[in-house]
């Protein structure tokens, strides 16, 4: 099973993952970074979303995990 997983010390705020797919993603108010809505994708087009968003974060903060 494919996991979505976020490195919040990393992570600079920058959005992208949440452009790319608002459905699992969200950013804090507190600080801008990072929230995980669904860590776990549904589907093999929710596993392309995240793969997307894992390949354009500009601080490699996300990453996929079997």
């Amino acid at each position: 099973m494919t996991r979505i997983v976020a490195d919040l010390d990393r992570c600079v705020g920058a959005g992208q993952c949440v452009l790319t797919d608002p459905d699992a993603f969200d950013q804090s108010d507190d600080d801008g970074t990072v929230v995980v809505l669904r860590d776990t994708p549904a589907d093999d087009d929710a596993v392309k979303r995240a793969q997307v968003a894992v390949d354009i974060c500009p601080s490699r903060a996300l990453s996929l995990t079997e």
